[in-house]
């Protein structure tokens, strides 16, 4: 039983690395994010709800948030563990998530904080957007996310911190140097991946 928690700034490759853990450990990898695309591609109720919040610019409130993330811990895939991507974000969603782990009568065995250079990740998003013609993906609005990331997530490092649960990873580098990182230092947590074939 694998119960993991990625978090880190947009751009330092928190995606890649929790696809390449998911596999390794052989646990579903639960990124809101990917459920709220799934949704709102395919205009479900759910999706039209999010999609509704996003294009009034705002965020997806902490009880929908909730609702969706509790709802995909219940399938069948995630009994043996899973891997969360960007949830919890709050406080309040880590009260949510701390009840619904009491309640399986679970808990997270380690949070991964992947961190990377500011300006690096400037340049990595930049280079992400053009790629993908994302032309409102200027630096200065990369920068703003980045604070945003910064504001919001640091009392959830120190809330875990404060519980001896975070691993702090340094994520510039080669993508399968980052994830022997990583396998290290969980491996030094006493988890071992079921596969070092990725």
């Amino acid at each position: 039983m694998t119960r993991l928690l990625l978090i880190g700034p947009p751009g330092a490759g928190k995606g890649t690395q929790a696809e390449r853990l998911a596999l390794a450990f052989g646990v579903p990898a639960v990124s809101t994010g990917d459920i709220f695309r799934y949704n709102v591609t395919n205009e479900t109720p759910l999706g039209l709800e999010v999609k509704s919040y996003l294009d009034a610019g705002a965020y997806v409130p902490d009880t929908l948030t909730n609702a969706i993330v509790a709802d995909r811990l219940q399938e069948a895939d995630a009994a043996s563990g899973f891997l969360l991507d960007g949830y919890p974000r709050t406080t309040d969603q880590v009260a949510e998530l701390d009840r619904l782990l009491d309640a399986e009568g679970t808990q997270l065995d380690v949070v991964v904080l992947i961190t990377a250079d500011t300006d690096e990740v400037v340049t990595r998003l930049l280079k992400r957007a053009a790629e993908q013609g994302r032309a409102d993906d200027t630096a200065d609005v990369i920068r703003h996310r980045l604070d945003v990331y910064a504001e919001q997530t640091a009392p959830l490092i120190d809330v875990y911190s404060a519980r001896g649960l975070v691993v702090t990873i340094d994520g510039l580098g080669a993508v399968e140097e980052v994830t022997e990182r990583i396998l290290a230092a969980l491996a030094e947590r006493g988890l071992r991946a079921s596969t070092t074939t990725l």
